[in-house]
């Protein structure tokens, strides 16, 4: 299994061609409606005062997501941003604050930010969510937060998110442990935590 990241991880990381050019920063990641996969990322400049860039950078041009850059062939890899943005939304917009919710109404908890494979999978693999009171009993003043598999399929309602029973039964309180619970098996994972 490639690396897993955040997609607020992701934000200025920047966008590279093989040849070594630096060619903007990683504004935003855009998602599929169904927050299944990446689909894209929208840019900004490289400078320190550059504003978001008009082009943005579909998934399928990108080479390699790696822990220091996103890797692309060249710059003719970029697309209008526009174009790429009017059917899907960024995790931004889409996905962070939205409640998480199981299949029987069960609140899990707010969706914190998305945990996404590296490499060249751009599958989204869970959730990094503040946990509701209910879900993971702790101290008062601090949530518990924990990390959530996207077993099979994940529903949109409004701006909730739905998961299955299951896949709330397993879940981890840090990203070492969440790979080690999702890796190896496609969309699912290999064991239980106490």
């Amino acid at each position: 299994m490639n690396e897993l990241m955040t997609a607020r991880s992701l934000t200025t990381r920047p966008v590279v061609t093989l040849g070594g050019v630096a060619v903007a920063h990683v504004k935003d990641t855009v998602c599929d409606a169904a927050a299944t996969r990446i689909t894209g990322f929208t840019l900004t400049g490289r400078g320190l005062l550059s504003g978001p860039l008009k082009e943005a950078l579909p998934w399928s041009a990108v080479h390699a997501l790696g822990h220091d850059a996103v890797m692309v062939r060249g710059r003719r890899a970029l697309v209008g941003a526009a174009a790429m943005t009017a059917h899907q939304q960024t995790v931004r917009a889409r996905v962070l604050g939205a409640r998480l919710l199981t299949e029987a109404g069960t609140e899990v908890g707010t969706v914190l930010d998305v945990v996404v494979e590296g490499g060249t999978g751009g599958r989204v693999v869970g959730f990094r969510v503040a946990a509701s009171r209910g879900f993971a009993p702790g101290p008062t003043r601090h949530r518990r937060r924990v990390y959530v598999p996207r077993r099979g399929t994940v529903e949109v309602v409004g701006r909730d998110l739905v998961v299955s029973g299951e896949a709330v039964r397993h879940v981890a309180d840090g990203l070492s442990g969440f790979g080690a619970l999702v890796g190896g098996v496609p969309g699912g994972w290999r064991g239980s935590l106490p």
